[in-house]
């Protein structure tokens, strides 16, 4: 196959460039700019096979006016550009996959992609509109996935560079009151689920992609100070992780229980179903 990845030199993006180049496909990184526009594009996207769209501005952070708009900017243009030169190509990819993330779901209910609790603060309502624009890309010639991402876990980026250094430094802990539910998966296995999606052509629209067991943020801690071999007393209050973050603290602090029953409805299975098994193959590599 021949795929285009967007947003390649990100953590999933070079994951998912060494599993597919391991697999003897071609892939190909397409960088869009404030100056791109589709027509550019489309020499790039046209006789792919397949487009994974991963563009996007970290949600890790202070939400300032001017960032939230780069979070909007960086996904919606991008998004917008990308299905623009779908629809002018002569050969265009089979399939899209688009990053989506679970922050689009309320935080008081279980959900699966089924669910129409949705949440109606910034961050659902920008992963709604994402969501939208890939969507526009549907067609006879086209299917979409929009993959609603949870936190993405691995050894050599994302979430846990930042969460490993206070628990090894023995100043790990939960945050806030630690009951909210984290909805997450292994870097390895996101990969895997997207291979999974081109796969199977049956499957459009939206996917979880989360592991089996979302885990709550004590149980989280905990599993990581007994397998770090850490104590973990040193939690941060909401209103801390408030003070510094600002609205961006949601985040962290949000419930979000996400199950992935389209994955597992078709077959896909879970290398690290459980955070402990997540958690002791990232402490291994790490070593």
């Amino acid at each position: 196959m021949k795929i285009a990845i967007c947003g390649m030199s990100g953590f999933v993006g070079s994951a998912l460039r060494g599993y597919f180049e391991k697999q003897g496909d071609t892939v190909i990184g397409i960088s869009v700019r404030k100056s791109s526009d589709a027509a550019s594009i489309v020499q790039k996207v046209n006789g792919c096979d397949v487009l994974i769209n991963l563009a996007g501005a970290s949600i890790l952070g202070r939400w300032s006016k001017s960032y939230k708009e780069l979070l909007r900017t960086s996904r919606l243009d991008t998004t917008d550009k990308l299905v623009a030169a779908i629809a002018l190509c002569t050969q265009p990819p089979h399939t899209l996959l688009n990053a989506s993330a679970v922050g689009i779901y309320d935080s008081f209910h279980q959900h699966d992609e089924s669910s129409r609790h949705l949440g109606d603060d910034f961050l659902a309502g920008l992963v709604h509109d994402w969501e939208y624009s890939a969507m526009r890309a549907q067609s006879d010639r086209t299917r979409v996935c929009t993959m609603r991402f949870g936190v993405v876990y691995g050894s050599a980026g994302g979430a846990m560079t930042k969460m490993l250094p206070p628990f090894k430094m023995g100043l790990g802990g939960k945050m806030g009151d630690g009951f909210q539910m984290v909805s997450w998966i292994h870097l390895e296995d996101l990969v895997r689920a997207c291979a999974f999606l081109i796969e199977h052509t049956q499957i459009k629209g939206i996917v979880n992609l989360t592991s089996p067991e979302p885990i709550s943020n004590m149980a989280q801690t905990k599993a990581m100070g007994r397998i770090l071999h850490r104590p973990i007393f040193f939690d941060l209050p909401a209103w801390l992780v408030k003070l510094a973050f600002g609205e961006g603290s949601s985040v962290m602090l949000d419930s979000k229980e996400v199950y992935p029953k389209v994955l597992q409805e078709n077959g896909f299975t879970f290398l690290y179903p459980t955070f402990d098994s997540a958690m002791v193959q990232i402490a291994h590599a790490r070593d």
